[in-house]
C-alpha cells in the first residue's frame, strides 16, 4: 500500500491528505506540536491516516511531503530524510522566514538551498504554487477533459517519476519544470504562480484566496512557465 508522510499540518498539508486518503493512499501526518495535537484531524480522515512523531512521517515507505516554514527546515531531523523523496512545497516569504542572503542574492532558488539545508534528501518541488484552497477545487480524476496540470522540478529523475505517480493519483496532471535551478519560473509573483488557477487572475493578492480556481491544462502552464521572467527576490516584503 502507498504511503505518504506529511510534515506539516496547515493548510497545503491538510489539503493534499484530504485528497490522498481520498485516494486510497495512506498518510503518516506529523507536526511540530506532536501527535496528540493532530487527534482531531485524524478522526475528520478516516483509516487511512494516522498521526506521528516528525522522525515516524519521515520514514514513509512511498515519499514525504514537507509543507513547513523554510525558516524551520534547518530543524528537520536530517538523516532519517536521507535517501528519502521528498515534496517540497516551500517558498520564501522574508516577512515570515526573515532575510535569507543566499536568496535574496539569487544565488539560489529556493528548491536549491533546501537541498542545502537536506542534504541527505531527494527534493521534488510540488504543491508551491497553487493556493490550498484550490487544490481541492480542482482536483479531477485521470482523464478528466478539465485536468489541472501541476509544475514539479527536481534534479533527479526517479523522484520526478515518483512524484509524478503521486499527484496523478491525487487529482492532478505534471509537467516536469526542470532542474532546481529552475524554479524561479514558478515562484511567488512569476508567470506559474497563484494567479494562473486563477478564474479571474487580474484581481488583488488580497483576494487569491477567496477568488474560485479555474482548471489550468499542461499548454497552458507550459506557456506560463515559458513566459516567466526571474523576480528580483531582494524587493520581495511579503
Amino acid at each position: 500500500m502507498t504511503t505518504l508522510g506529511i510534515i506539516g499540518s496547515g493548510n497545503i498539508g491538510t489539503a493534499v491528505a484530504r485528497l490522498a486518503v481520498g485516494a486510497g493512499i495512506n498518510v503518516v501526518i506529523a507536526n511540530s506540536r506532536g501527535p496528540e495535537s493532530l487527534a482531531d484531524l485524524v478522526d475528520e480522515l478516516g483509516e487511512h491516516a494516522t498521526a506521528a512523531t516528525i522522525e515516524d512521517a519521515a520514514r514513509s515507505d512511498t515519499a514525504v511531503l514537507l509543507s513547513i516554514p523554510l525558516s524551520a527546515y534547518p530543524s528537520l531531523p536530517q538523516a532519517v530524510l536521507s535517501d528519502r523523496t521528498v515534496l517540497d512545497t516551500g517558498n520564501y516569504y522574508p516577512s515570515r522566514d526573515g532575510r535569507i542572503a543566499d536568496l535574496d542574492s539569487g544565488r539560489y532558488t529556493q528548491l536549491q538551498l533546501a537541498q542545502t539545508l537536506l542534504p541527505g534528501a531527494i527534493l521534488v518541488k510540488a504543491f508551491s504554487n497553487i493556493l490550498a484552497p484550490h487544490i481541492p477545487q480542482l482536483a479531477r480524476p485521470s482523464g478528466a477533459a478539465d485536468r489541472t496540470a501541476l509544475p514539479i522540478a527536481s534534479d533527479d529523475p526517479d523522484a520526478l517519476e515518483l512524484a509524478a505517480s503521486l499527484i496523478d493519483r491525487i487529482g492532478f496532471d505534471t509537467l516536469d519544470a526542470g532542474p532546481a535551478s529552475q524554479t524561479w519560473r514558478f515562484e511567488p509573483e512569476s508567470a506559474g504562480y497563484t494567479q494562473i488557477y486563477l478564474s479571474d487572475p487580474t484581481v488583488s493578492s488580497e483576494q487569491f484566496w477567496i477568488t474560485p480556481a479555474a482548471p489550468v491544462s499542461k499548454d497552458m502552464l507550459r506557456a506560463a512557465l515559458a513566459s516567466a521572467t526571474r523576480v528580483d527576490v531582494a524587493d520581495r516584503t511579503a
